[in-house]
């Protein structure tokens, strides 16, 4: 079986010295072994799962997420059933895009031809317009998280701030509205669905569940409606 150094695992998976330190010290790839200068070695296995972790790192999974699924018992099949849904995923939206050339050709040809009518022409490129839309709905919604982590932030100090301060209507008028806002968020994910990894069942959580759960927009920790096993459950893709 081959050695690596920490500076050869970088080259071989195309990242910094850095990053490959960065994760053992967060416990994600620790090396096989260490000389007895404190070098980090590591072998294939460790370049086989560097490479995986390299992988669900680029599809948008956090480390923390990385971590908690390789900590697993049902790991490997967590992780199928990820890149089955990711790849579902990818395989629509290079379909649309294809949609999207095809029509687009459509129209140059129509445009080119002196039977052009402009009624059709407008609604294909409204009809091309509209999904052009929905790809960019899709990065808003990361954006949404990412929103919601800093909102979350900004109005704990807001309440503590208000407690100080003894504005008691403020304070309450706050809470009222941030708890309306946490119902709305947890009756949609609520409606979403996720694919359990031990019995493969799809299934919606519950509104307990929505509320508690922890992870991120392609995992979540929750526990299986059908054969109540709790785990890293996979979000199902939408068709």
């Amino acid at each position: 079986m081959s050695k690596y150094t920490t500076g050869e695992m970088a080259k071989l998976c195309n990242v910094s010295v850095r990053t490959v330190q960065f994760y053992d010290t967060k416990g994600i790839l620790h090396p096989s072994e260490l000389t007895e200068g404190g070098r980090r070695i590591y072998n294939d296995d460790d370049l086989h799962k560097f490479r995986l972790i390299c992988t669900l790192k680029a599809i948008g999974l956090s480390l923390n997420s990385i971590k908690s699924v390789f900590e697993s018992e049902l790991s490997g099949k967590i992780l199928t059933t990820l890149l089955t849904e990711q790849a579902k995923l990818l395989t629509g939206e290079i379909d649309e895009r294809q949609r999207q050339l095809e029509m687009i050709s459509a129209i140059k040809e129509t445009i080119c031809d002196k039977a052009i009518d402009p009624a059709n022409t407008i609604l294909g490129i409204e009809d091309i317009m509209e999904k052009k839309n929905k790809v960019r709905s899709k990065k808003k919604l990361y954006m949404i998280y990412l929103g919601v982590g800093v909102a979350s932030a900004l109005g704990l100090l807001v309440m503590v701030w208000l407690v100080i301060s003894k504005i008691w209507w403020a304070l309450a008028v706050y809470i009222s509205a941030a708890l309306f806002g946490i119902l709305v968020s947890a009756l949609h994910l609520k409606d979403t669905m996720f694919i359990c990894p031990k019995c493969d069942s799809v299934f919606k959580p519950s509104l307990r569940q929505a509320f508690f759960s922890t992870g991120n927009h392609k995992i979540r920790w929750m526990t299986c409606t059908e054969c109540g096993h709790k785990d890293w459950c996979v979000l199902r893709k939408q068709a």
